[in-house]
């Protein structure tokens, strides 16, 4: 079996070899290049390489945050997982390139389809990184008051003079922001006067540093800004690991979308408008449908249960008794003279090569099937490979399941928000 790199080692041989990625390609009509955080083009990547082990444990505890997050979300509580001992840094995985202002300055923002409101570092901001959008430098800058109908539309506002400001948690920090608005231009598209937060202070290290685009439902999501551009409608294709380039693509509004494409319906949870709920109704391994309790798959708007596609959490995260369930029958058809080992949260390891077999998502209306490349994680010698998939946290409220970008990569996803549905087709995402 041809092992894969989860970690930094990859990229730096590849690079090495002299493969450099197209790190200036330049976004077209309505597409955006879509980079992974530890792309070679990302300004974010670990200045020192870690070990495939240390790697593969800072994700796994990036992750937990981010799903306690998730949870808190739907079960509307202020949550704060607390990091024992561990620097959690939750930024989303994948990074798209946005130019702000006018004249533009550009600025590399976290893609969150979790979350709606856009927030961009300001000049001055207290715990921000050194990239800063200078609004003073925008001639079509312009901050929005208390009166403005998008004040009512912000967690927490509150009014300074006649500014309207806001904060809110976000994973395990907090932000305090100036409501703004400003020309915002995604590939060739400008989007004259867009809300967002200008962010005055941040704390904890979960801020993503130049700035987030939110993708989520809500009212002030890129999708309700841009009605009219866009109709509510984006898809992305995020790359394996395996990719050189780290890069996929973002392609906004309803052209050149795939006309050979499977969908479900989205489900609305009126608690948390902005997630991204499907019905996922079964899960099944190699030829099995394994027996999962129905009540640890349903929909609940009540609770918050149910199932998310969430572009910022890595590993799919399962409630214990659906992945349970999903584990026990992949070992048990995992045929090989070797025990099962645990690597931090990931419960389900082998020291030698296996042939793992595949695992479907049976939503309503379309099965997705992974193959190897989305369910395994080798180590950077091979010696190890787990099972990429864990159970959900036993804290907070563990009633979610979040199909997370690694089980996402190289599919295209479409979010055809008019017609309540999500649509996946197989991609080679480069």
């Amino acid at each position: 079996m041809k092992t894969h790199l989860f970690s930094l080692v990859f990229l730096l041989f590849s690079l090495a070899q002299g493969l450099h990625p197209k790190c200036d390609t330049q976004d077209h009509s309505s597409n955006l290049q879509v980079f992974h955080i530890y792309s070679p083009c990302s300004p974010f990547k670990p200045s020192k390489p870690l070990s495939w082990e240390e790697d593969v444990l800072q994700t796994l505890a990036k992750d937990q945050a981010r799903v306690q997050y998730l949870s808190s979300l739907v079960a509307k509580k202020s949550v704060v997982p607390i990091a024992s001992g561990r620097q959690i840094v939750q930024s989303p995985t994948y990074i798209v390139r946005a130019k702000i202002g006018t004249p533009p300055q550009t600025l590399l923002m976290a893609m969150d389809t979790s979350n709606d409101a856009a927030w961009i570092p300001c000049t001055g901001c207290l715990g921000c990184s050194s990239t800063v959008f200078d609004y003073a430098k925008s001639t079509s800058f312009m901050p929005l008051g208390c009166q403005a109908a998008q004040c009512k539309q912000v967690p927490n506002p509150t009014c300074d003079g006649s500014a309207c400001l806001f904060n809110m948690t976000y994973g395990g920090s907090t932000i305090a922001a100036n409501l703004s608005s400003d020309t915002i231009t995604l590939a060739t598209d400008p989007v004259p006067a867009y809300t967002f937060g200008c962010l005055q202070k941040t704390t904890g290290n979960s801020v993503p540093p130049q700035g987030l685009l939110g993708l989520g439902r809500g009212p002030l999501s890129l999708l309700s800004q841009t009605q009219n551009l866009y109709q509510s409608t984006f898809s992305y294709c995020l790359p394996s690991f395996r990719s050189l380039n780290f890069s996929g693509s973002l392609r906004l509004g309803p052209v050149g979308q795939p006309l050979r494409i499977k969908y479900t319906p989205l489900l609305k949870n009126p608690r948390r408008p902005s997630l991204y709920f499907v019905n996922l109704m079964a899960i099944r391994v190699g030829r099995k449908i394994v027996d999962i309790p129905p009540s640890a798959l349903a929909f609940n708007p009540t609770t918050g249960a149910g199932t998310i596609i969430d572009s910022g959490t890595v590993f799919t995260r399962l409630v214990a008794p659906a992945y349970t369930a999903v584990r026990d029958e992949f070992r048990r058809r995992v045929k090989v003279a070797a025990n099962v080992t645990s690597l931090g949260g990931f419960d389900t390891c082998y020291n030698v090569p296996i042939v793992a077999p595949t695992i479907t998502f049976m939503f309503a209306g379309m099965n997705v099937t992974l193959p190897q490349d989305n369910l395994l994680i080798h180590s950077t010698a091979g010696s190890i490979t787990c099972l990429a998939m864990a159970s959900a946290p036993d804290n907070v409220n563990s009633v979610l399941n979040v199909i997370a970008n690694m089980q996402q990569q190289n599919h295209r996803i479409l979010f055809d928000v008019p017609n309540s549905r999500l649509g996946v087709a197989r991609e080679l995402c480069t």
